[in-house]
């Protein structure tokens, strides 16, 4: 059984060494719970991720408490989100007192145009890592990139867009069971 001690290690590592938020987060939590330590399947890390995203709040928060519940109930989830949390906590308490002495400090300014690419990549990666995850063909990749389109140049709520596919899913599984439970003619 896992130790809310071992949850708390865990999340408090990856939070104390992931720069780039939530989505940076991901692979770093998807490689302790599913691949180390096989807390989780990989399916039902999808699942969680499906429904982190879907709530409101931080992704990595959403996940920790997901990740928590599911191994040690509530008390799970608190300490999960508190070892995820609290390095974040820390050190921007930490950063807000020096940057407010050294926002105007040229060297400031290099290093966060030199921390950008790099979050860039962290973000990316869980892009792909949960494309294949889902299982995205040929035939669906359309879909996040329409997605992605309407809301970035269109300026639509993501809100609609998780409302239509949603409402396209049911319809489309609605159509399909109707589909199969036809019966066929032979003649």
């Amino acid at each position: 059984m896992v130790t809310l001690w071992q949850l708390f290690g865990t999340f408090t590592k990856i939070g104390a060494f992931t720069i780039g938020g939530g989505y940076a987060m991901l692979p770093l939590i998807e490689r302790e719970v599913v691949t180390n330590r096989k807390w989780i399947a990989s399916e039902e890390f999808l699942d969680m991720i499906v429904m982190a995203q879907t709530a409101p709040g931080i992704l990595a928060v959403n996940i920790s408490i997901l990740v928590g519940n599911k191994l040690r109930g509530k008390k799970g989830a608190f300490v999960s989100t508190l070892g995820s949390a609290l390095p974040s906590f820390v050190a921007i308490l930490v950063f807000a007192f020096f940057l407010s002495k050294y926002q105007d400090s040229p060297a400031l300014q290099k290093m966060f145009k030199a921390v950008r690419p790099a979050v860039v990549a962290l973000i990316a990666v869980p892009v792909f890592n949960l494309a294949k995850s889902a299982k995205l063909s040929w035939k669906t990749v359309w879909i996040p990139i329409l997605s992605a389109f309407l809301i970035w140049y269109f300026g639509v709520s993501p809100v609609w867009i998780i409302f239509v596919a949603g409402v396209a899913g049911i319809l489309v599984r609605l159509y399909r069971d109707y589909k199969s439970s036809k019966p066929v003619n032979k003649k």
